[in-house]
């Protein structure tokens, strides 16, 4: 537990207990279906590593070492934070080497307590909303294993995929499957791609490295962002431009940093969306049906406070990475193929740059021209 000024600065235990203490309740199910429900995703979860080989071309190492975890949504919200605790450690140490000064004196007065219930109500917020997640950076626990050999894990959260299935009123066996197909793709990226998880992990310390936000800067946002939830703004007080928490942070360096960060996360977002609709026709019979329901709901979204809170935390940009990205992966294969779009996982130096998502055919010209 990293600690400034002689307090906790995050109380990781208590924002676990707080977020499953506050997430909402999943849809009824009976245990016999719920049952069901388990055992068929792990089923489609199976079967998606063939179909997702198949159509991507992409040859992969042994997957033994990424488990398949189907969870609820508290089950999400500890591996989470495991997660968050193992990547965000270098930059909680060097807040730590600053808890002589002002802001250490003031988080010491704060308490890790108070900013472990806020971050326990961000996440108890996120908890009902994610359908499936590959977590890269995954460290194993007695309840939660992960990869001993860099390996992550792949999450799929079973009440929140029937939730979205009745809502949708889609085949539910279809749409299983078709969530599985997605994050499956997600695991054949980085099974196949062995350099991808530490240039990705590279990125992400470089970014924390260059951080000079004052923590207090931090602590304040979560505070914002838990207030929000309940209704907690002031009355009057002036949004902030829907600045993402990310964009607190804006040194040259870590501008540069995030630029290729979102490059990346829109080329593998957006992969997984091409692909799910590539083989979903052959295996999924209602996939147009799907697409088209699934689609709307992402450009309705949801309530005022969803959007808002989408703004703040940055969600607002992960649906722009899937729908960039795959636009970007559907022209380039449309012009040199699979075999030709495949050229990305060369290494660093073949991945599009954050103007190429937006501009395929550069991509095409740069990577593409020394070969012929």
């Amino acid at each position: 537990m990293t600690s400034i000024g002689g307090a906790e600065m995050v109380d990781w235990n208590l924002a676990v207990a707080t977020a499953t203490r506050l997430v909402r309740p999943g849809p009824e199910v009976s245990r016999d279906e719920a049952r069901a429900i388990v055992a068929e995703l792990r089923k489609h979860a199976k079967s998606s590593e063939e179909h997702v080989r198949a159509f991507t071309r992409m040859g992969t190492e042994d997957t033994h070492d990424t488990p398949v975890l189907v969870v609820d949504r508290a089950g999400w919200i500890r591996a989470n934070v495991a997660g968050f605790r193992e990547i965000l450690k270098p930059l909680l140490d060097k807040m730590q080497d600053r808890r002589s000064g002002p802001g250490g004196a003031v988080l010491g007065a704060v308490g890790g307590k108070v900013t472990g219930v806020e971050l326990g109500m961000l996440l108890s917020f996120l908890a009902s909303r994610v359908l499936g997640q590959y977590e890269t950076f995954a460290p194993a626990a007695r309840d939660l294993p992960a990869g001993q050999s860099g390996g992550g894990r792949l999450l799929l959260v079973a009440p929140n995929i029937v939730h979205v299935e009745r809502e949708l009123d889609v085949d539910p066996h279809d749409f299983r499957l078709w969530v599985c197909l997605h994050e499956e793709t997600h695991r054949t990226q980085f099974s196949a791609v062995p350099w991808l998880r530490d240039h990705l992990e590279g990125e992400i310390q470089s970014f924390l490295s260059e951080t000079e936000v004052d923590p207090m800067t931090v602590i304040e946002r979560i505070r914002e962002t838990a207030q929000s939830l309940v209704g907690g703004r002031p009355e009057g007080e002036d949004d902030d431009g829907g600045r993402s928490i990310v964009e607190l942070v804006q040194t040259p360096a870590q501008r540069e940093i995030l630029a290729r960060l979102t490059a990346v996360m829109s080329l593998l977002e957006g992969h997984a969306d091409f692909v799910m609709d590539g083989v979903g026709p052959d295996v999924v019979p209602s996939v147009g049906e799907i697409r088209e329901k699934f689609q709307q709901r992402r450009a309705r979204g949801a309530s005022r406070l969803d959007q808002a809170l989408r703004k703040l935390l940055g969600l607002d940009a992960k649906l722009r990475q899937y729908r960039d990205g795959e636009r970007f992966v559907r022209a380039v294969v449309g012009e040199v193929g699979m075999d030709g779009f495949n050229r990305v996982w060369t290494s660093p130096n073949t991945l599009p740059t954050k103007s190429e998502i937006a501009k395929p055919a550069d991509w095409v010209a740069r990577v593409h021209r020394k070969g012929e």
